[in-house]
């Protein structure tokens, strides 16, 4: 048996058996043929190489008789040498039909990879942020990357094992029986006993196969959530290092067992394989022994069926299993289907217009807001625990509606829950309003392109994020062609600056994953850059100063009054002394303004405001 239909036979045995009950859905195969026109040549040329390998199979053997019957037993050694020359050619032949197969089998698989992947990460790229919320990372990577490689193989491995198998096997099949049909028959009625011990052992390499899979994404898991920065800091202190040493050396221990019997299993499987093939062949010999003995056929007939024998259970073995192998291809494509039929809730309406605002005016017309439901935006499988939600998030805002004047400052406060950061992402779009409209300079945002509207706006969060890349490369997220002067002059107003230029290498110098190697207030102060970098129209706060300390927040302060400056902004603070200035203060309780006004009329008033001033007041008395 060659190794291609070995390992082609070894790759039915380890495929989950399951994916022959499920059903596909109308048109995928349709679909999928799509994704395989612009290979269309290359997938021809492919076949035909694979055909021409296939034929070459049966043409060595059958040189091999003529060698034996004509060449050497009437001793005729032109014809010995012309045909070793033959065969030899044959060999070469063979190579280079084998690497233009396998030049074209990798540019198809390949470039069906990187058609899917930049499909898939696009579309993915285009989902709200509620799809985010809902889906797990380590799923969704899981679909970019195993799905898409299960899916390339219909039109690579699956395709060409089935071609070759079926082409290998009607040849040699007709061969044999034109041969000697007694020699074939009888090893026909061999392939039970060849059969058996295969299904057997393919059962407990699929059992052993998802075992393994899952201690892996166990063991994966565990790493991922102790080797980032977060996680390892409370495994230093919180952790037992000896508990947790043993927890991973479990599954590390658990997933080598399982190693061992794979590989102990895989061995048993080809040599159940070869040994099964070479009884065959044994009993071959001895049949066609006698039949060459008695003249029924010659020896050189006897040698060219033995080697064609070697060559006829694998492609049996593996085409029972096809429909495995193609059940299994055709449903990773249908994984990554599921993902790119999924609509994005938030999206460009047709006719869609650009904005260009220079001091835009904000207005939130009676503005109702609930969470979509699990369903609306995410899909069950991509989910850590895909059950169905019994608790609806219910309205967040109710009839909201307020007016932020061009170039002026608009705070939002209120108790934890009030729907402060629900009103600074509905004004991104980040989702969509469920009643009411929210408008700038008189357009409803539903009625702007994504790209200009969220072009016109810059946030900093409470969290700001930065990626594991140079300081540079986190300012240019912004502009990406920012040139360093912009990056300075922007750092400079952010306060920033002085501690960039203290760094060895100044700009290029690494943040660390999330920005981990600076401080909180070093984190705001290079997203405010960030900011002034990106120069937008509209500017959210999202509680920026909440979590540092009177240092860092003076700091930051300084950077906001450049951030601000000119620009119709939204602040949600949560101290109430950093909004004092506000033109207006929106003052939030369930959902609804409760109160409106300048600092002076809210504390005046008595109100929850009041309430809240009040007892920020005492504690920083106190402390």
């Amino acid at each position: 048996m060659s190794m291609q239909a070995a390992w082609m036979t070894h790759r039915s045995m380890t495929a989950d058996p399951s994916v022959k009950q499920q059903k596909l859905k109308a048109g995928t195969v349709k679909r999928i043929f799509t994704f395989a026109k612009p290979y269309r040549l290359s997938i021809w040329i492919f076949l035909f190489t694979v055909v021409i390998d296939a034929a070459l199979i049966v043409a060595t053997p059958l040189l091999l008789r003529r060698l034996i019957d004509e060449g050497v037993i009437p001793k005729d050694g032109a014809l010995v040498t012309r045909l070793a020359v033959f065969v030899g050619l044959l060999a070469i032949a063979d190579a280079a039909m084998s690497m233009l197969g396998r030049y074209f089998s990798s540019r198809i698989g390949e470039g069906l990879i990187y058609d899917l992947r930049s499909l898939v990460f696009g579309h993915v790229q285009r989902q709200s942020i509620a799809f985010f919320t809902r889906t797990q990372t380590g799923a969704l990577i899981s679909r970019i990357n195993s799905d898409v490689m299960g899916a390339q193989q219909a039109f690579t491995a699956t395709l060409s094992g089935l071609v070759s198998n079926v082409v290998s096997l009607v040849l040699v099949g007709i061969t044999m029986m034109i041969l000697s049909w007694q020699i074939t028959i009888f090893s026909l009625l061999l392939l039970p006993v060849f059969l058996i011990p295969t299904k057997w052992v393919g059962r407990k390499l699929q059992e052993l196969t998802r075992d393994s899979f899952n201690t892996n994404a166990e063991m994966s898991s565990t790493m991922t959530e102790r080797f980032n920065v977060s996680g390892a800091m409370l495994v230093a202190l919180y952790g037992e290092p000896n508990r947790e040493r043993e927890y991973f050396r479990s599954r590390a221990r658990k997933v080598a067992d399982i190693g061992i019997k794979t590989a102990m299993l895989n061995r048993l499987f080809f040599i159940a394989l070869t040994s099964v093939a070479a009884i065959a062949t044994a009993f071959a010999y001895g049949i066609g022994g006698h039949l060459a003995i008695s003249g029924g056929v010659t020896v050189g007939t006897l040698l060219a069926i033995t080697a064609l024998l070697a060559r006829l259970y694998g492609p049996l073995t593996a085409l029972s299993n096809v429909r495995l192998d193609v059940m299994t291809s055709l449903v990773s494509f249908e994984r990554v289907f599921e993902v790119l039929d999924l609509e994005p809730m938030v999206k460009n309406r047709e006719n869609a217009i650009n904005l260009k605002p220079s001091h835009p005016k904000i207005e939130f017309k009676d503005v109702s807001f609930s969470y979509p439901r699990a369903e609306e935006i995410s899909l069950a499988s991509l989910e850590s625990a895909a059950k169905p939600e019994t608790i609806q998030s219910g309205e967040v805002l109710r009839g909201l509606s307020f007016t932020a004047e061009p170039g002026t400052l608009t705070a939002l406060v209120g108790p934890s829950g009030a729907g402060k950061t629900t009103i600074s992402a509905l004004l991104p779009r980040l989702y969509d309003v469920t009643t009411g409209a929210i408008e700038i300079d008189g357009h409803d945002i539903r009625d702007l392109t994504l790209e200009s509207l969220r072009g016109a706006i810059g946030v900093v969060m409470q969290d700001a994020h930065l990626f594991h890349e140079t300081i540079a490369e986190n300012l240019r997220y912004a502009k990406d062609d920012a040139t360093e002067d912009e990056m300075r002059l922007a750092c400079e107003s952010a306060q920033i600056w002085d501690l960039i230029k203290s760094l060895p290498n100044g700009l290029d110098t690494m943040v660390g994953e999330r920005g981990h190697r600076l401080s909180g207030g070093e984190k705001q102060r290079l997203a405010i850059a960030r900011l002034l970098l990106k120069s937008p129209a509209v500017v959210i706060l999202d509680e920026a100063t909440a979590h540092l300390d009177s240092e860092n927040e003076a700091l930051v302060q300084a950077a906001l009054q450049s951030a601000l400056k000119g620009r119709t902004s939204i602040v949600i603070a949560h101290r109430l002394s950093t909004v004092r200035d506000a033109d207006q203060i929106l003052v939030l309780e369930k959902g609804q303004i409760v109160e409106r006004g300048k600092h002076e009329e809210l504390v005046a008033r008595g109100g929850l405001y009041a309430d809240l001033y009040n007892r920020q007041d005492l504690t920083g008395a106190a402390n």
